[in-house]
């Protein structure tokens, strides 16, 4: 497999007044084309800086980020710019819909940046939404909520789908049609996908799990035999 993403020695400090926050501690990773992976960690352990670098919406205080071979580290803002737009969708723990746009036209926000956009019609289709599509946040379940903000993401036909806690605001139940979604894209559209979660269940679905603590990836975990999303439990 391609190397999509490729970390080296990547850390991350903020200034809080007078005390350095070290969030991200020398890290190292390499993520491959069309593999599943969980970012496993506690609160506060440096997960979602490390999406944000991933992500290109943060660079990081020292080291180097690659997408294929293009340097992300100390690229300029328009360059990042065009690598959010083209190559990375995101989804976060609590939806981001526009309130006052229906399923079909919050979904149409991202396509009308995209590159090469997947039709919204069958991205509705494929999430069993498309009855819904006329419908306001406001008259949405969560889940269904969280199922439009990933169709939103995947309608861009990224390469990378960074997803930040998207089981966090959700029941069991819920939970499980959203994974099923992730893994489904995954498996039938060979994207990559990087879940953020302190979840130890959801990581039995990855085919990698990266454990973050304190800033640093202590361990990466090849998983051989990933579990569907109807076997996790929490």
């Amino acid at each position: 497999m391609d190397t999509l993403l490729k970390g080296i020695n990547i850390s991350k400090d903020y200034q809080m007044g007078e005390v350095t926050v070290h969030a991200l501690r020398n890290v190292n990773f390499e993520i491959y084309d069309g593999e599943f992976i969980v970012v496993l960690g506690p609160s506060g352990s440096g997960k979602s800086t490390l999406l944000n670098i991933i992500g290109g919406m943060d660079k990081p205080s020292s080291g180097e980020l690659f997408f294929y071979e293009q340097p992300l580290h100390n690229a300029d803002e328009k360059t990042l710019t065009q690598y959010r737009r083209e190559a990375v969708g995101f989804v976060f723990q609590f939806y981001n819909l526009i309130p006052n746009l229906t399923a079909e036209e919050n979904i149409n926000l991202s396509v009308e940046i995209a590159k090469n956009p997947l039709k919204v019609e069958d991205v509705l289709k494929e999430i069993d939404l498309y009855d819904r599509k006329d419908h306001f946040p406001s008259q949405l379940s969560g889940g269904q909520q969280q199922r439009i903000a990933i169709a939103r993401a995947l309608a861009k036909n990224p390469k990378i789908l960074l997803c930040d806690e998207p089981t966090g605001a959700l029941d069991l139940s819920t939970g499980i049609q959203v994974l099923k979604l992730l893994k489904r894209f995954n498996e039938i559209h060979k994207k990559t996908v990087i879940v953020i979660t302190h979840n130890t269940e959801i990581s039995k679905i990855a085919h990698r799990i990266f454990y973050i603590i304190d800033g640093r990836i202590e361990k990466i975990e090849n998983n051989p035999s990933p579990v569907s999303p109807e076997e996790v439990n929490w």
